[in-house]
This record gives C-alpha cells, structure tokens and sequence, in this order.
C-alpha cells in the first residue's frame, strides 16, 4: 500500500495532472501531495531551468518546502534539456518515489512529455556540442531555408513534415543525421518504451472555460511582469546565450528582451507575452484532445472530487485534500 490509503499493488501506481498553463494544476499536485503523502514531478519543459522560476510560474521555495518536488528548476539555461534527458532523469526520480513508497504525481502541461510516460519516446541518443555548434552556424550564415532544402534531400520525410521556418526543428533533424548518420524518423521507430504501465494510472486533464483562463493568463502575465520576472529575464539576456535555446524562447522571454533593449514599450511586451500564452494554452487544449485520449477532462473546480473517487482516497486523505487551499493557479 501507498501512503494515507491510496491504492498501491494492483490500484493507483501514479497520478497524471495535466492541463492548459494557469490553469490550477499546481495548487491540485501540491494538495494531493501532502493529503497522500506523495512527491511532485514536474512534467513541463521550462519549469525544469533554474533561470526561470517566475516566469514560468514555477513553485515558489514555500511550496516546495512543504512536500518533495522532483525536475524544478534543475538544467542551466545554457542547455537545451530535451525530452530524452528528461525522460531519463523521470526514470530515477519514478523508482525513488516507489523505493521511499511515495505517490508520484506527474503535473505539468507538456503533452510530450506525457506521451513519454504512457506511450514511450524515440530513442535519438545525445547530440555533441559541437555538431550542435556546426548546424546553428551554417542557419546564420546560409539561412533556415538553405537547411530546409538540405534535410528535405537527406530526410524526405522531416523534410514534407517541417515547415522552412521552424529552424529550431529544422535543426534537431539535421544534428541528428550529422551526428548519427540516421535521421529522426529511423530513431522514432526504436524508441524507448513508456515509464508507466497503463494499469494503475490516472489521469487528469484540468479543462477550465476557455474566456475565463485567458483572462487569468492576462492578469498573471502582469502580475509577474511587475512582480520579479523582468529581473530574472534581464539575468538571463546578460548571459548572451543562443537564442534558439529553449530558454530563451519561454513565453515572455524574448518579448521583455525587446523591452529591456528599447525596442518595444512595457504595454508592448506585455501584450505580446499574454497573446503569446493564450495561443500556446489553445495548443495544448488541441494536442491533449488528439493525442492523449486517456487523460478525463475534468473542470478545475471539479478535480479534487474526481481526484478523491478515482483513488479512492482514505477518509483522513479525503480530508486533507478537500481542506487544502487552493487559490494558486
């Protein structure tokens, strides 16, 4: 058995929280983590940078003092910290949680991810350093459409699927058949297999109306422009990292870097920053509804009820959980 009367051996084994950004996912997974005694994993891939802890709307030191919380904040923003690594370090902190009989609850809003849990992911093996430096060099100088025509001859298959201005995964396809020798497609059919068994699973994505989240999105994009994430952008544009680092393409960044540079007004970025996260929020109502159709769409405000009948919690769980605050988004 888990801990506080959650099903272990042959019930829950894992708790899945998904869901569109500022949509509450974060108050759930820290509410079941104390009412279980569980540990929370993150499953977004830009909570994972350290630089990033604001704008990203990681937990803040508080809440993850309070009960364990696994992959926050742990990758420099000078590397690209791919679903690979991840999923690699996913594995370990996956048998800790079971070795210390803890309730692992992923949460996040990154469907790729997800999908590396449930269904597995391809097996591209680590790109060096400099082959990453080599492709990103001859973009700059030859420009995204030259390397388009040059991946739609070496992967034809890459080449019909990625549109010319994608240069980040434009990229990706070229670094792996320069480092490799085989293209993304061949290493997609070995793939590494799914961390979880679908048995014991549940899995919830936290589905709010749509008018309401964006005007919560709006306001918590001000809110973290004016309350530290400014500072921690202008950290990070002092570094002169690659742009086409993810880092460096988090929702707001590249936007208040303009601001920081006089390009643009404070209302700009601002603008700028909330349209970009209404769009990607939309993105992931899309790709959850065609690719994970195991996940329950469940209202945010309905979730702990569900959450309680789907694990059959304890009475003592039932309580803690129903009783914990939930005002973070």
């Amino acid at each position: 058995m888990l801990k506080d009367g959650v099903e272990g051996s042959g019930g829950t084994k894992a708790v899945l929280i998904a869901g569109p950004t500022a949509s509450g996912k974060s108050a759930l997974a820290l509410a079941l983590a104390e009412a279980t005694g569980g540990v929370v994993i993150n499953t977004d891939s830009m909570q994972v940078y350290r630089d990033l802890r604001i704008i990203t709307a990681r937990p803040t030191p508080d809440e993850e003092a309070r009960v364990p919380h696994r992959l926050y904040g742990y990758c420099d923003a000078a590397v690209n910290c791919s679903a690979g690594s991840w999923v690699t370090d996913a594995a370990a902190v996956l048998a800790e949680a079971r070795a210390t009989n803890r309730l692992p609850i992923f949460i996040g809003g990154t469907g790729l991810y997800f999908k590396a849990l449930t269904r597995g992911l391809s097996a591209v093996p680590p790109i060096p350093q400099e082959v990453r430096d080599s492709v990103r060099a001859r973009m700059e100088r030859d420009g995204v459409e030259a390397l388009h025509a040059e991946l739609a001859r070496r992967d034809p298959v890459s080449g019909d699927k990625l549109k010319p201005r994608d240069s980040a995964r434009v990229a990706r396809a070229l670094e792996v058949i320069e480092a490799t020798g085989r293209t993304l497609p061949d290493w997609h059919n070995e793939g590494l297999p799914p961390l979880l068994e679908p048995e014991g699973i549940k899995a919830v994505f936290l589905a709010p109306d749509r008018n309401e989240l964006y005007a919560r999105i709006d306001h918590r994009f001000t809110m973290m422009f004016d309350g530290g994430a400014l500072d921690e952008v202008a950290a990070l544009a002092a570094r002169k990292l690659d742009p086409i680092l993810p880092a460096m393409k988090a929702h707001g960044v590249p936007a208040m870097i303009r601001y920081l540079a006089g390009d643009i007004t404070r209302e700009k970025a601002i603008e700028i920053g909330q349209t970009d996260t209404r769009h990607y929020a939309k993105r992931q109502f899309t790709w959850f509804r065609h690719q994970l159709g195991e996940f329950e769409w469940v209202a945010p405000d309905a979730a702990r009820e569900w959450l309680t009948h789907a694990l059959s919690l304890s009475p003592n769980a039932r309580k803690r959980l129903s009783s914990t605050d939930q005002a973070r988004a």
